[in-house]
This record gives C-alpha cells, sequence and structure tokens, in this order.
C-alpha cells in the first residue's frame, strides 16, 4: 500500500511520526497481530502501523485526536476496513468493544502515565496491550521496590498487570526525532484471583499517599490512615518509605483497612 507524503508534525500534540522500516516490522511482529483480534490503535498519526496492522488483520479501530489526521486516514482507508473514533483516548470508553479487546499504540508523551491509568480501570475486559512510550516512562512502569525508578505508576500498573519491557527505539526512528529514547512495553491483565487488592480506591490512596512525600517515611505519609499497631500487626517498620515496599506489602495494608 502506497504512502503519502508524511505531514508536518504539531508540537502541540507532541507528535513525533515513526518512519523507519525496521522498527515498524518489529513492533508489529511484538503485537503478534491475528485475524480474529478485535484491536484498536492509539493515536495512529499517518498510519505508519495501521497499514502493516490491516495487512493482518480485517478490520482495526483506531483513536485519534487530530483532526487533520482523521482526514487524511479516512481518505486512504475503507470504513470497512477501519473504524475512525475521533475522540481524546484520555475521555475515550474502550470497554465497547467487548471482553477480548487489544490495545496498541504509540502513546503521546505528554499524557502517557494518565492515559495507562485510564487503561487499567477497563483491565477486566483486556487481553494484552502494547504501546510505545518514552523509555523513562517504561523504565518506571517495569521498576523493582527500593529502585531509582521506582514509584505510583511502578506500583498502580504492576498490581493489575505483567508489564514486560521488550526494547529500545532510538529517536532517530521518527520525524521529527525527539530528544529522548522509546520503549516498548507489553501489558498483560492480572487474572481477577491474581490481583492483590480488595478494594482500588483505598489501595490507590494508600500508595498516592506513600509517594506523595519521597523522603518521608510511611509513619509520617500515612499519618491518620495507619497507627503503630498496625504497622507491627503486618511486619512492615514504620521508618521505611513508600519507594522500598513491595506491591504486595502496599496490598497488605489497603486489605487491613477495607
Amino acid at each position: 500500500m502506497s504512502q503519502p507524503p508524511l505531514p508536518k508534525a504539531k508540537k502541540s500534540l507532541g507528535q513525533h511520526f515513526l518512519v523507519d522500516g525496521h522498527y515498524i516490522a518489529r513492533i508489529v511482529a511484538a503485537i503478534r497481530p491475528e485475524a480474529g483480534d478485535t484491536m484498536v490503535e492509539i493515536g495512529p498519526g499517518p498510519g505508519a502501523l495501521t497499514r502493516p496492522l490491516l495487512d493482518k488483520l480485517p478490520h482495526l479501530h483506531v483513536v485519534e485526536l487530530d483532526r487533520d489526521m482523521v482526514a487524511r486516514l479516512n481518505g486512504e482507508f475503507s470504513s470497512e476496513r477501519l473504524s475512525i473514533h475521533q475522540a481524546d483516548a484520555l475521555a475515550f470508553d474502550f470497554t465497547q468493544f467487548g471482553d477480548d479487546l487489544r490495545v496498541v499504540g504509540n502513546l503521546p508523551y505528554n499524557i502517557s502515565s494518565p492515559l495507562l491509568f485510564h487503561l487499567a480501570d477497563g483491565a477486566e475486559k483486556i487481553r494484552d496491550m502494547c504501546f510505545m512510550l518514552q523509555k523513562e516512562v517504561v523504565d518506571r512502569m517495569a521498576a523493582a521496590p527500593d529502585t531509582a525508578d521506582y514509584g505510583r505508576l511502578s506500583v498502580m500498573l504492576q498490581a493489575r498487570f505483567q508489564v514486560q519491557k521488550l526494547f529500545v527505539v532510538p529517536p532517530g526512528a521518527f520525524r521529527p526525532p525527539p530528544k529522548v529514547d522509546s520503549a516498548i512495553v507489553r501489558l498483560t491483565p492480572l487474572p481477577p484471583e491474581a490481583v492483590p487488592y480488595r478494594d482500588a480506591r483505598i489501595f490507590a490512596d494508600i500508595v498516592a499517599r506513600a509517594f506523595g512525600q519521597r523522603r518521608k517515611t510511611l509513619r509520617n505519609t500515612l499519618k491518620g490512615l495507619v497507627d503503630a499497631a498496625l504497622f507491627e500487626e503486618l511486619g512492615i517498620d514504620p521508618i521505611r518509605r513508600g519507594e522500598t515496599l513491595s506491591v504486595a506489602e502496599f496490598a497488605r495494608l489497603a486489605n487491613r483497612l477495607t
């Protein structure tokens, strides 16, 4: 399928278009699209991933905010092959596609964290997700406790997903090139019985408090919520800081307060 000329990237939307055929092929191979899949691509832009995905899929959904990109995609693809949803992905209802959704895309760097939290809210209807993100964000997503990259994003995503960092994509693979490396990550929802917490709201509140002031101890960040007796009961030293707790330890605190 021939490709029209590359459009001008819009800085206001954080656009960087993937153009390197080698990395496009690697990403599609990592996604492993199959004919029976229900798949939605976030931020297709000029269609660098859309075209090879449609070589494997009879139909694809895309969510695109940019009106100019929507017009471009409408001019290239038929509605029988491509359903275009002009919308902000942060407000889009991904649960509308059923119970076995696959989500892919090159996520805008400026909204990547809130978008991941939004998708996590519908994790029970998702089979897997494969995204390109800023490498720094992927490092945080996959980080282990008591490391520099470990934080709220790490805990909240690892409590719902298996997170696999796959490979790095250099700036030269894009036009215009970004100032940072990108990386491909796969997120596979944990089965319901493996999700460690019972109440999502309480778990999220504890994690947010613990990382709200990284230099403070748990005794201070969770003051008024967790007392000395409960710390002792759970075997968690209150002078530890939030970044030293594992996902399981955060879940134990949340479950005790549920």
